[in-house]
């Protein structure tokens, strides 16, 4: 194979992979939806966390038996 068609088929790739991709992640929500989303997400998560280590429970995993 010569040099020359492997830099094309190569480009040629390269474009196929990057014209599927477009914006990313549109969700369709506004940035204040996004906020409210996330923000909800964080408090669900923290108040996970924190029943998790109300509950005593060894979920890091650092045992300290040898």
């Amino acid at each position: 194979m010569t040099r020359g068609s492997q830099r094309d088929r190569d480009r040629e790739r390269a474009n196929a992979r990057t014209t599927g991709k477009g914006k990313g992640k549109d969700d369709g929500l506004t940035p204040e939806q996004r906020r409210e989303r996330d923000a909800k997400a964080l408090q669900e998560k923290t108040a996970k966390k924190a029943a998790q280590a109300a509950g005593g429970s060894d979920a890091g995993g650092n045992s300290t038996k040898k």
